[in-house]
């Protein structure tokens, strides 16, 4: 009875085994702590440049200056949106400041918030809510490219919403 005993006990100790390191395999690995220096700009930094261009768009909208605006702007970059006819409309993007310019009126108090930014190496893209600018709330999508070291709009896509 003994002997039968020893065996049970070794098998249930073998599965248990198997089992830990089965877990251990699919577990997270603990990150590496690297001592090299970073010598390129961080992502945090991008963060914050890219953030300090969507701003410049953000405040044009609000004073409904499209000058304020355009240099966050390339000036190859382009602007579409689905009319209310279903049909696809926009341009070059001198088409967004001849807009803000004549359509837009002050909107101090409007409400705008960068919800979301992606990064990945000289690529990125933004998302921007904005509540009553001009009367008017949208989603706007931006593509910018990290040209020259500087982060640039290259393209604008937006959806117009219900107003809240």
């Amino acid at each position: 009875m003994k002997i039968t005993s020893i065996k049970q006990l070794f098998f249930v100790a073998l599965i248990l085994s198997i089992g830990t390191m089965a877990h251990a395999e699919n577990a997270p690995s603990i990150p590496q702590v690297s001592s090299k220096k970073v010598s390129k700009a961080t992502y945090v930094e991008d963060y914050q440049a890219i953030t300090e261009v969507l701003n410049k768009y953000i405040e044009g909208c609000k004073q409904a200056k499209s000058s304020i605006m355009k240099p966050a702007f390339n000036e190859h970059a382009t602007m579409y949106s689905v009319g209310a006819d279903g049909k696809l409309k926009g341009g070059a993007i001198p088409i967004l400041f001849e807009g803000i310019d004549n359509g837009f009126r002050p909107s101090p108090d409007a409400k705008a918030a960068i919800t979301r930014i992606e990064i990945i190496g000289t690529a990125a893209s933004a998302r921007i809510d904005a509540n009553d600018m001009s009367g008017i709330s949208f989603t706007d999508f931006f593509h910018l490219l990290k040209v020259d070291g500087k982060w640039t709009v290259v393209s604008k896509i937006f959806n117009t919403n219900v107003a809240p």
